[in-house]
């Protein structure tokens, strides 16, 4: 089942901080990679709790942050960007901080932040070399998120992931940040007017 995402926000009048758009972000990221976790296991992939669950929502975050990150190439000042996305790993990493408990069993306090913060680091440079346009993560963008999440799974279901992820878990995703970072970066502006902004391949 779809989950209901906002695209639209108010803040009383007054302009929201990028820390403040950051947390959005970061929350929806948490609910659609357990969304696509519940997906998944209905199409019979096995996802058990503990560390593929862990390693799953982790990588599904930093893909969604590092799209994210594209998409504020694309659309904010270079010291907006700087401060949004390094509030959206920060945010994201406490996220999953805050539900080890719920992830992983007797894990030290911080060490679950520290993981998101080092894979966030490690998978921007592999990112990188893939292209991210007005359309969304070109082809080698969602192979390597298929990559990833390929190898957190068992060896059975690790052929079909590619497929699942690559078809349906990031387009789904992708469709979901992209109009809520619409509506985040450009309050009250008609959607034609977002759909103008220019694509970038960074």
């Amino acid at each position: 089942m779809a989950i209901r995402i906002r695209s639209s926000f108010h803040a009383g009048g007054k302009p929201r901080t990028m820390a403040e758009l950051a947390s959005v972000i970061a929350m929806l990221a948490w609910k659609l990679a357990i969304d696509s976790i519940k997906r998944m296991r209905e199409a019979e992939y096995d996802i058990d709790l503990g560390d593929a669950y862990f390693d799953f929502v982790c990588e599904f975050m930093v893909f969604l942050a590092l799209a994210a990150d594209r998409v504020a190439y694309r659309e904010l000042t270079p010291e907006q960007r700087l401060e949004f996305t390094t509030a959206l790993a920060q945010r994201m990493a406490a996220t999953i901080e805050d539900n080890r408990d719920m992830l992983l069993f007797d894990v030290a306090p911080g060490k679950c932040q520290q993981h998101v913060l080092d894979l966030f680091n490690k998978r921007g440079a592999e990112y990188a070399d893939h292209g991210y346009t007005g359309d969304g993560p070109d082809f080698g963008f969602r192979r390597c998120f298929a990559a990833c999440l390929q190898e957190v799974l068992p060896e059975k279901d690790r052929l079909w992931a590619v497929d699942q992820v690559m078809e349906i878990e990031s387009p789904e995703a992708i469709k979901a940040l992209e109009k809520t970072l619409a509506g985040l970066f450009h309050p009250g502006e008609p959607k034609s007017r977002r759909s103008r902004h220019a694509e970038v391949g960074e």
